[in-house]
């Protein structure tokens, strides 16, 4: 929401909270559908459920870094017995992680005493030493620190698109629940009305028998009618209170549900509040919906983990070089010489590659799997976005038709109250055209909460509707 809307729904907010105002502000009060997403978006518990799947991918990606960290090592090792120093071993190590799939390792080593292994044994200068540990085979193009950093890369990826998913069904949910209650609010006005008119109709008939124009039974009629409208005003309102209980679960401020005051009114809109393109390219949304990146962005994390399981199928060959720097009473920084140096390599091979062979036959099978979900997933958003867009335009053209409809309700109801006035009509028939002209509109609100229902389903399936917190 722009910043022009922050201070008004601020002051909804004090509405919202209890404040007390005269009669006359709260029944003008309106909730806009723009402060109730904004107030879902930014004070939801589940809203900010979204948001903690951004912090975790961050930390994920921390974690992944933190393989490369530097590990700084230290050892201390002494023997004393029967006043001899058997040995006295102490050891430091830095070794430093890179992206390029070897260790640059240095460390310093000082050792003495009667009965160390002369291999182990430096003089009491101790001896330096840097060199390189490098994976030559397995390991060589890809390992585990490797794979899981881009692993945590691709998961802020996959968090951001649940975060817009989540988001998405809140305001779904959030958006249906307001259409129901504006639905309802609306349904209550048009009964007030035929409420009016019912008593109306009774005065009439009440003067017209005092008259000697009309019968008891008319009277009766008349009566009756009323009270049929009144019944269905008190169903009307049981629906409307659920209607604003459900709405209110959405409503929360400082981690306190909200509760709307009396006299709160929904926004009246129509159509036009819901900006729709049916010119949008459907292979590009089928590509990049949420639902389907997040699906693309887990197959892409299978397909790392399956080239290390492919690499595993390689032998282990480690080498190890590490020149040795010898310090002297005379200089005590680190003197190189070709010729003095350590290195080794360990090498090893399962006879039968059983587990490899496995993880990599799962890794298919999993890839595959997410493949043919992404496949169904866009088959169903197709089919759901193009019966959005179907219906709507039947919808559209059902109440063109019901508004002309109420206008010859109306004319027709005009009329047989201008005959009743001349004693050429009576109570039924004046009953039955205001029933048809009430049903009528009532419908009309029915049709037209459909068409907002079918155009949030639409909104919901192209991931659109967190953009109306825009």
């Amino acid at each position: 929401m722009t910043n022009k809307f922050i201070p008004h729904f601020r002051i909804l907010l004090l509405l919202l909270l209890g404040t007390n105002f005269v009669s006359g502000q709260n029944d003008s009060m309106i909730l806009s559908y723009k402060d109730y997403l904004y107030n879902i978006v930014n004070f939801h518990p589940i809203g900010k459920q979204a948001d903690l799947r951004i912090d975790f991918a961050e930390y994920k990606m921390l974690s992944a870094k933190g393989n490369f960290d530097p590990v700084l090592s230290s050892s201390w090792s002494e023997k004393q017995f029967t006043d001899k120093l058997y040995y006295r071993q102490f050891q430091n190590r830095l070794q430093i992680p890179t992206k390029l799939g070897l260790d640059v390792v240095a460390g310093f080593e000082n050792t003495n005493g009667d009965f160390l292994n002369p291999a182990d044994k430096t003089d009491r200068h101790g001896l330096w030493n840097i060199g390189i540990e490098a994976n030559l085979l397995q390991g060589l193009l890809v390992d585990e620190r490797r794979v899981a950093l881009k692993q945590a890369k691709t998961f802020q990826s996959i968090a951001e698109n649940q975060k817009l998913i989540i988001l998405n069904n809140l305001l779904f949910d959030a958006s249906l629940a307001y259409l129901n209650w504006q639905m309802h609010f609306d349904m209550n006005l048009v009964i007030d009305e035929s409420i009016e008119l019912a008593q109306n109709n009774l005065s009439n008939t009440k003067q017209l028998f005092e008259n000697g124009e009309a019968t008891a039974i008319d009277t009766l009629e008349a009566y009756l009618i009323l009270q049929d409208q009144l019944f269905t005003s008190e169903a009307n309102k049981t629906k409307l209170v659920k209607a604003v209980q459900k709405m209110e679960n959405y409503l929360w401020f400082d981690d306190l549900p909200l509760t709307l005051v009396n006299g709160t009114k929904p926004e009246k809109f129509d159509e036009r509040i819901f900006q729709i393109d049916e010119n949008f390219n459907m292979p590009n949304l089928l590509k990049e919906h949420p639902a389907i990146l997040e699906k693309r962005n887990k197959q892409f994390n299978y397909e790392l983990k399956q080239k290390l399981n492919r690499d595993k199928l390689k032998p282990k060959l480690k080498i190890k070089y590490n020149p040795l720097l010898a310090t002297t009473a005379n200089s005590i920084a680190p003197q190189y010489a070709f010729s003095n140096f350590k290195w080794g390599f360990d090498f090893s091979f399962p006879l039968f590659l059983r587990s490899e062979k496995a993880a990599i036959k799962q890794g298919v099978l999993r890839i595959y799997d997410i493949e043919l979900s992404i496949q169904n997933k866009q088959n169903e958003l197709k089919n759901k976005i193009e019966a959005s867009l179907e219906q709507r335009s039947r919808l559209i053209r059902m109440i063109s038709l019901q508004n002309k409809n109420i206008l010859g309700y109306k004319q027709l109801l005009d009329a047989e109250n201008e005959k009743f006035r001349f004693g050429e009509s009576s109570v039924f028939l004046i009953n039955k055209r205001q029933e048809k002209y009430i049903n009528g509109r009532l419908k009309l609100i029915e049709l037209t909460n459909k068409l907002q229902g079918e155009i949030l389903i639409y909104l919901y399936n192209i991931n659109a509707l967190p953009e109306r917190t825009q």
